[in-house]
Order: structure tokens, then sequence, then C-alpha cells
């Protein structure tokens, strides 16, 4: 209801359907204005922010956008909503989603190709890389370094991997153990949206992992956002696992979807 809401807001409700039914998934060009981005306007629109409402916003090359237009998303990935204010009215605006963002490690892309050099300079890549404020990254719970995939992983003679059929059921199983978990809190439906003082009830994690948390928030400066980011995403491995509690295996696990190769990230 909410997401149908905001798109006929918008003017994006095609004719003749009164429901959206499936969740948004929205990935705007990198030029797109911060109030395109956002929201705003003479009369306050949506931005991409509001219409990816309980769906997905994908940024592809991230280090491309306005700085900001990126700054602006701080505000609403920490409280899932938007406040456009004018002279005569302020327009709220729901803003809960999911960024998923896509970048090179430098301008000519080859910096960490395990076959081929990079040309850029230590300044060039330093440039590019400060495009993306710390501030943000701390928002974003994992940060992973994907490795080109080899030609002989894509022919028809390769061995499959895991189907997305069932990794799709792993992550239904995972959703409705946290839908029973959260089904008396309001407004919170996953681990993402699970606030501060729940983290002491659901992730309750063992002497030895909170030393190996502490050890990897020490090396790497987490900040306190950073850290109880690493919980949440502890607690939902143990989910995709089915296990009750997070183990030590768990938090280690989480550690490494943050721990980038932070060199790239001075």
């Amino acid at each position: 209801m909410e997401t149908t809401m905001i798109h006929s807001v918008a003017g994006l409700l095609p004719e003749g359907v009164a429901l959206v039914r499936e969740r948004p998934f929205r990935s705007p060009h990198h030029t797109v204005s911060t109030p395109g981005l956002i929201g705003g306007g003479t009369n306050p629109r949506p931005g991409e922010v509001s219409l990816a409402h309980n769906g997905v916003l994908f940024l592809d090359e991230l280090p491309e956008f306005s700085r900001g237009a990126l700054e602006a998303l701080r505000q609403p990935m920490e409280s899932c909503r938007v406040t456009v204010s004018r002279a005569v009215t302020s327009t709220d605006f729901p803003a809960r989603f999911m960024l998923v963002a896509a970048m090179n490690p430098c301008p000519c892309g080859y910096l960490t190709h395990p076959s081929r050099s990079c040309n850029c300079t230590a300044a060039q890549v330093q440039r590019y890389l400060a495009r993306i404020s710390g501030p943000l990254l701390d928002r974003m719970d994992m940060h992973l370094e994907v490795s080109p995939v080899e030609s002989k992983h894509l022919g028809p003679g390769s061995e499959p991997g895991e189907s997305s059929g069932d990794i799709r059921k792993r992550v239904a199983a995972a959703r409705e153990i946290q839908a029973g978990r959260y089904r008396d809190v309001k407004g919170v439906y996953c681990n993402s949206g699970m606030p501060p003082s729940l983290l002491r009830k659901h992730c309750a994690i063992s002497p030895d992992a909170v030393k190996l948390l502490e050890a990897a928030a020490s090396r790497f400066g987490f900040s306190a956002r950073a850290y109880c980011r690493a919980l949440r995403v502890s607690r939902t491995i143990a989910d995709l696992e089915g296990s009750d509690g997070v183990s030590s295996a768990h938090v280690a696990e989480a550690v490494q979807y943050r721990a980038m190769e932070r060199d790239y990230w001075v």
C-alpha cells in the first residue's frame, strides 16, 4: 500500500494498475541530481530513495555520483524517511530501502586485477576513492571485493554453483525466522531494522566471539555504528544457517564483510 501510494504521488502508477505487487528496483543514472535522488522540487516530489521504498536502490559506478547527492543519502539511510521542507509546507516521504552499490577499485578498473596491471597513479586512486566518504561507507552493512570471473567458469562445460532457487529458499527461511522474532516490535521486520536496544537480546554472543569482534573493531577502527552493524550481520548469517545462537564463526564472517583492504581507502 505504501509503495503504491508513493508511485501514485509521483505519477508513475501505470494506467489500470491499482496496486504495486512487486518490490521496486530503482537504478538511477549517476548524473541524477540531489533532489532527483532524495526528493524535492518546488512542489515536493518523492526521489529515487522513496520510489525504492520496500525494495532495492542500486547505484552503479558509485564514485561518479555527485558528492552532494551521496552525502544526502546518509540521513534517509539512518531514519528511513525523507523530509522536504518548503516555506509554506513540509512533506514526509518514507524511504526504507536496501542500498546496493558497485564501483571499480580505481579509475582504470585494474588496481586489484590478478593478471592486468593498473595504469593509475597513487594520487589518481586516492582522489577516486575519496569521492566516497567514510560516514557513508560506515552506513553500509557489507563491503565486498569481487574478483573477475574466469572464462573457464562461463562456458557450457563449467560446473554449476548453488542455484538462485536454492539460495532463495534459504533467504526466505531466514526472513521467516526474523518475521517471527520481531512480530511484537512495531516497524521492524528483519535484522537490519533491529534497534540497538534489542541487540543484547537477539545478538548475544559468546565471550570468545566478543573478544574477536573487539579485536577486529580495534584493528579496523570500527565506529559504534559499524560495531552494531557487524552484530546484525552476524545474526543474519546465523539465521541463514538456521542457528539459534550467534557463534564466533558467524562473527568472523561478518567482520570479513567489513574488513576490506583498507590501504585502498586511505
